[in-house]
């Protein structure tokens, strides 16, 4: 259960009501919004899921993934955990939001409050994400996109060396996760989702940061630990490419 004090850290604009009733409205919203994101995904949209069992159910788990769109929390999500997470609410991944994507009205930005949305400021120099994330990860999954913006071409870029300085804080397991049609669902510039179309989300199994425990925790060693996360997205990338 989180406690108030760190809905407080997460979400100092909300009053001490909605911190409140949060576990309730948080449970209810959550699980009426993935089913409907599954029938989405997995009905209207041919989605294929490989490799679930690798996805750890306990706390400190942190899913790396490729990102194409903004509403691919949701497939990975509801492709990492759903259905459990209909009795078991704490499963649905935390995960960072841009304020300026999902924050510019107020019932958007309630809803993604409820959907376990961190908040992040413009231009993602918000150095207090890092302590929100590891914090989030004691109370569940945590799900981050390590490039810190969306692809443009398919290609997977860089992960930024922040993402790495919290790994090497927290010691999370690291599933590496890669999404693939997700670009033809919500093209860069639609509004509106796009159905009948081919998705595929790929969990790989937890990648093995352990050569980097007894490394000093600084920006060098933090890049080469995310040069080592993005490779194993590659790889599943290349695997989704090869089962085409």
């Amino acid at each position: 259960m989180v406690d108030r004090q760190t809905l407080a850290a997460f979400y100092p604009h909300r009053s001490r009501i909605f911190r409140f009733f949060w576990p309730f409205t948080h449970a209810v919203i959550t699980n009426f919004t993935v089913t409907v994101g599954y029938v989405f995904f997995r009905v209207l949209n041919r989605t294929t899921v490989v490799g679930r069992e690798h996805v750890p159910r306990g706390p400190n788990t942190l899913l790396m993934s490729n990102h194409q769109t903004m509403i691919d929390s949701f497939v990975v999500g509801i492709c990492a955990y759903y259905p459990e997470s209909l009795i078991r609410p704490k499963l649905i991944p935390w995960n960072p939001a841009a304020e300026e994507n999902l924050y510019k009205t107020w019932l958007v930005g309630w809803l993604a409050d409820n959907w376990k949305c961190i908040p992040i400021k413009r231009g993602r120099k918000d150095v207090s994400a890092i302590f929100k994330i590891a914090r989030a990860l004691r109370f569940g999954p945590v799900l981050l996109f390590p490039e810190g913006t969306r692809s443009r071409s398919g290609r997977i870029g860089d992960g930024r060396r922040g993402a790495g300085l919290m790994i090497l804080e927290s010691n999370p397991t690291v599933v590496p996760v890669c999404i693939d049609g997700m670009d033809r669902v919500l093209p860069i510039g639609s509004s509106v989702p796009r159905v009948f179309q081919r998705i595929q989300v790929r969990f790989g199994r937890p990648v093995d940061l352990s050569e980097f425990q007894d490394r000093q925790k600084n920006r060098e060693t933090a890049a080469l630990l995310m040069d080592k996360v993005m490779e194993s997205i590659r790889q599943l990338q290349e695997e989704i490419e090869r089962s085409k």
